[in-house]
């Protein structure tokens, strides 16, 4: 959640800072255990205000392109050793390609919602966490703490307590989060600042040595497309520096930010600048600034009630497929039946966790299994349940706008 900084509750912050230091202290959490994550809205295909590309795009009816936009949710620990892989959500009426370049496609709006943040912090953030655990040593748990967005559930404890009971949630208070919530402190400016620089170069080398008399108006309009943004969100999340995700948490606790926790974009923003400079577009540190400001919009009401209806009938598509499929094979599955093993799975899982000899094998083959054989079958229920999971998230989030006026 963004843009609350006129209306930070400081009192509320600094109550929660200091209460969450002592549960660090109490609960023997180290930086490594402990994961913050954050979504941010992102237009891919927009430029600085005063180049000529977006002065062009502009006169277009509704420049569609420049409203374009994706949703990413990114985390990492609080020693910045651990980056999850981002959640990249986009509108598609193609979403099979999307689905090889690992994005859920999803609405209009392309807005995480309650099932698509839960697959995600099931299928990519616990998984990765565990590994960590691991990996490193360290004890078996963790904690993930949130903003108070409408797509984040508060139930979320009890969906991870089948196969990750081991990490904890903790919500922020309201309208704190850009003051204390890590990924907000510098780590999504500093991202998009990334990104852009990403995309400025990328045009100046297609532009210099792409052949075809590529131009910068020609680059934009036939050739950079929304797969092409991916992978350069992909580098930029991969060129925020360790030091600056430590320094997220310079507000919630200092303790753990030796160093100046000052992130200095100032080379990122001159690079940008003789980039654009060398592509004879007019860009200054204004401009950098501004564009990055300008990747956040919240939804309205109307905009949420039509978010439903195409969940909706996203969700019957879904399962219509699934029919199919399941036809296809003259093996429909019953709902019970898959229930049933997956309670079978985490009594073998358990099993095996307590009695085989070499606990660091049995972790590794088990998971192997979570993440292949039983990963099938539990999204397969997942799907059918989406439908009543989807009416209970967008009535309460319309209702609660409602009320709230």
């Amino acid at each position: 959640m963004h843009g609350e900084a006129g209306s930070a509750d400081k009192k509320e912050a600094e109550k929660f800072s200091i209460n969450f230091q002592k549960c660090m202290k109490d609960e023997g959490y180290c930086p490594q255990q402990v994961f913050n994550a954050d979504e941010t809205g992102l237009f891919w295909k927009r430029m600085p205000s005063r180049t000529f590309i977006t002065k062009e795009e502009k006169k277009l009816p509704g420049h569609k392109a420049m409203k374009d936009r994706l949703t990413l949710m990114f985390s990492s620990n609080a020693s910045g050793d651990l980056k999850i892989k981002p959640l990249l959500v986009y509108h598609s009426e193609n979403p099979r390609i999307f689905k090889k370049n690992n994005v859920i496609t999803s609405n209009q709006k392309a807005w995480v919602t309650q099932v698509i943040f839960n697959e995600w912090i099931l299928e990519t953030f616990a998984p990765a966490v565990k590994k960590l655990l691991l990996e490193k040593e360290l004890p078996l748990k963790a904690l993930l703490i949130l903003d108070n967005a409408p797509a984040h559930p508060k139930d979320l404890e009890e969906i991870l307590q089948e196969n990750y009971p081991f990490i904890k949630v903790q919500y922020l208070p309201p309208n704190t989060t850009s003051i204390i919530q890590p990924m907000d402190q510098q780590v999504i400016a500093n991202f998009k600042k990334l990104y852009t620089r990403a995309l400025f170069n990328k045009v100046f080398e297609e532009c210099e040595f792409g052949g075809d008399n590529m131009t910068v108006r020609k680059f934009w309009k036939e050739k950079f497309d929304v797969l092409m943004a991916i992978r350069l969100i992909q580098k930029a999340w991969e060129e925020v520096s360790q030091r600056t995700l430590i320094s997220a948490w310079k507000m919630l606790v200092p303790s753990w930010t030796q160093e100046e926790a000052v992130v200095d974009d100032t080379e990122v923003v001159k690079d940008i600048i003789t980039v654009a400079q060398r592509l004879e577009l007019e860009v200054e540190e204004k401009d950098v600034e501004e564009i990055i400001e300008e990747h956040e919009e919240e939804l309205t009401t109307e905009e949420l009630q039509a978010l439903l209806v195409q969940q909706q009938d996203n969700a019957q598509r879904e399962a219509s497929s699934d029919d199919e499929e399941q036809q296809s094979n003259n093996k429909p599955i019953p709902t019970a039946d898959i229930k049933n093993i997956l309670v079978k799975w985490k009594a073998v899982q358990e099993f095996t966790n307590a009695h085989y000899p070499d606990s660091a094998e049995a972790n590794r083959i088990n998971d192997l299994y979570s993440d292949t054989l039983v990963r099938y079958f539990r999204q397969m229920l997942e799907k059918r349940e989406k439908q009543t999971t989807l009416d209970r998230f967008f009535h309460e989030t319309i209702g609660q706008k409602a009320e709230n006026g």
